[in-house]
């Protein structure tokens, strides 16, 4: 709902949406719970298939572990291992300061391929330590007064959402939710009545929320945004890598992102896509940088013309070329072959376990990815995580404190998270599948 009070006729109307919607999830579901899903629509004929048995060649924990927590961290390939180890090598031979100079050049191939990726240009890209701190820079520079709206959705990650609310403590902004669709995820058309309405200073949209898979339609809410002349930031950091991004498609201001998960890249990196339309306007982080900055006089500092700005001097430079090999690699293997791979895969997980009568599966949404959320009753998914993983599957907890809105209005306090990647095989698929069965059966 609108978490507005001011906003009486609105919330009244949520109200009322949310029972139809909850009617309608329940329509037609069954025994299994919400899962509103289809098989993926087979891709075109011109997209290549995947060489599986190369790309786990490539990925040395495929030979120890069946990885099915990618939305957590996916397993880095072979090139984006050696781009760690051969920085650090060199900064112990020749020293750090020294290492970020000799490879200036790798540095600069690292934000062309980032760029490449997205559809963007090298100067709209900064380098961060992860998603949140991407997201935290972007929110900083946008100059909010008391009053000022930040229109969101129900469906986000929790640190956005905490930090919204830090704002509205401090400065006296309003936070408003837009109602969710009855399918699920953001309704387009309520967020275009509510920019029209409160005119709001900054809209913030997670494209896929960390608990489970749904798709928001970002890039029809980025022309609502566009054509209202309204500040949009994406958090993209379970997408990327994952499904095609096109900035300038989705008409962003701001796309927060991290390496570690689809993407394939290394723990402790991130990136932030900042529009030529911000970097015009002059806005920069709240703590801008000496690496962001130039002090010209003793009252005076200059902000760099391009997204450096928002980056901080200091930088793990061996993750950073790391990132960059990780976007390339993604590249060359193609995101449209990617996305139809993990698609795939999840829906044949999705498929096996809603057989299990134990399993209520949560994901809703009429375009799932490659996150499988369930809530299994009467276990808990925390003790699940660890009898899986003592067989060498690795999965994923989440509890109700990730995603309050999203659970309170599925009923859940927890779910256990499984999230595929396009080097798992159906052969993972069905083993985890049967495990989870094995483990319901023995602890009942």
């Amino acid at each position: 709902m609108y978490e507005c009070g001011a906003d009486l006729e609105i919330a009244n109307a949520v109200a009322i949406g949310r029972v139809i919607a909850f009617l309608e999830t329940l329509a037609g579901l069954g025994d299994h719970g919400a899962c509103e899903c289809s098989r993926p629509q087979a891709p075109d004929s011109s997209v290549s298939a995947l060489d599986i048995q190369r790309l786990r060649s490539d990925t040395p924990g495929c030979q120890e572990r069946v990885h099915l927590n990618n939305a957590g961290s996916g397993l880095m390939p072979g090139p984006v291992v050696r781009a760690i180890q051969d920085h650090i090598t060199l900064e112990s031979r020749i020293g750090g300061y020294e290492a970020a100079e000799a490879r200036q050049d790798a540095v600069q191939d690292a934000y062309r391929s980032l760029a490449h990726l997205i559809g963007a240009q090298p100067r709209n890209i900064a380098f961060t330590e992860n998603a949140t701190a991407s997201f935290i820079q972007a929110l900083s520079s946008v100059r909010l007064q008391r009053g000022d709206v930040i229109l969101t959705t129900r469906n986000d990650y929790a640190s956005n959402q905490i930090q919204f609310l830090s704002l509205q403590a401090r400065l006296g902004v309003r936070i408003v939710r837009a109602p969710d669709h009855s399918q699920g995820g953001v309704d387009v058309q309520a967020m275009d009545e509510l920019i029209r309405r409160l005119s709001p200073k900054l809209v913030c949209v997670t494209h896929v929320p960390t608990n489970s898979g749904l798709i928001q339609d970002v890039t029809a809410i980025g022309s609502l945004c566009r054509n209202a002349g309204v500040l949009y930031l994406v958090d993209a950091c379970q997408s990327i890598g994952q499904l095609p991004i096109d900035v300038a498609g989705l008409g962003c201001d701001f796309l927060s992102a991290s390496a570690r998960k689809y993407l394939r890249g290394p723990r402790g990196a991130g990136f932030l896509y900042v529009s030529d339309r911000v970097l015009d306007l002059g806005l920069e982080p709240l703590f801008i940088d000496m690496r962001g900055a130039d002090w010209i006089a003793e009252d005076r500092y200059r902000a760099l013309p391009d997204a450096r700005r928002f980056e901080n001097w200091e930088f793990a430079w061996a993750l950073v070329l790391a990132t960059g090999e990780a976007a390339r690699y993604a590249t060359a293997l193609g995101i449209e072959p990617i996305r139809w791979r993990i698609a795939a895969l999840a829906t044949r997980l999705r498929e096996r376990l809603g057989s299990i009568g134990q399993v209520r599966l949560l994901d809703r949404g009429s375009d799932l990815c490659g996150i499988v959320s369930v809530a299994i009753a009467g276990h808990d998914p925390g003790e699940l995580v660890s009898a899986l993983r003592a067989r060498g599957i690795n999965t994923s907890a989440q509890i109700r404190e990730y995603a309050v809105i999203d659970y309170d209005d599925k009923r859940v306090s927890s779910s256990l998270r499984i999230s595929p990647h396009y080097y798992n095989t159906e052969e993972e698929i069905d083993l985890a599948v049967s495990a989870i069965r094995e483990l319901l059966a023995a602890r009942s």
